[in-house]
């Protein structure tokens, strides 16, 4: 979980009420959903989206996702979630680091994997699409 990537992307969240526990505490699962904020703001960043990985003929599910909790957020705190890229040539690790905006102190850290799969045939793939690769390798220095 501790990779730090190659290219990132940094999405601010403030925690809604409907998000959080009675005890001010945003709920564990509501985690993923930050995470799947940032991850989409990557994927436009390297312009090759959930829309143009469809479009190429691909779906990306989720094999993996890892989560540690060190502190918990709160009602009303704005959080800003990094997702860095980790791979991309055989699979998809993103690498996550959510943060409070205001004071840096880390919150969370994570990790998801997928991989590409062939729609029309529902195969896995075990090389990502090329057409995925050249969009990240366009992207690095």
């Amino acid at each position: 979980m501790r990779s730090k990537g190659v290219l990132h992307a940094d999405t601010q969240i403030l925690v809604p009420f409907f998000d959080v526990d009675s005890m001010n505490v945003v709920w564990h699962g509501h985690y993923v959903k930050y995470l799947e904020v940032a991850r989409c703001t990557l994927l436009d960043m390297l312009g090759h989206n959930y829309t143009a990985m469809l479009e190429s003929g691909y779906a990306w599910p989720v094999i993996d996702l890892q989560l540690r909790y060190v502190r918990g957020a709160v009602f009303g705190q704005t959080l800003n979630v990094r997702a860095s890229l980790v791979e991309w040539e055989n699979r998809l690790k993103i690498s996550y680091l959510i943060s409070d905006l205001a004071t840096g102190e880390r919150l969370t850290r994570a990790s998801s994997v997928q991989v590409a799969v062939h729609v029309a045939s529902r195969e896995m793939q075990l090389a990502s699409p090329k057409v995925f690769v050249d969009a990240v390798e366009r992207m690095l220095p």
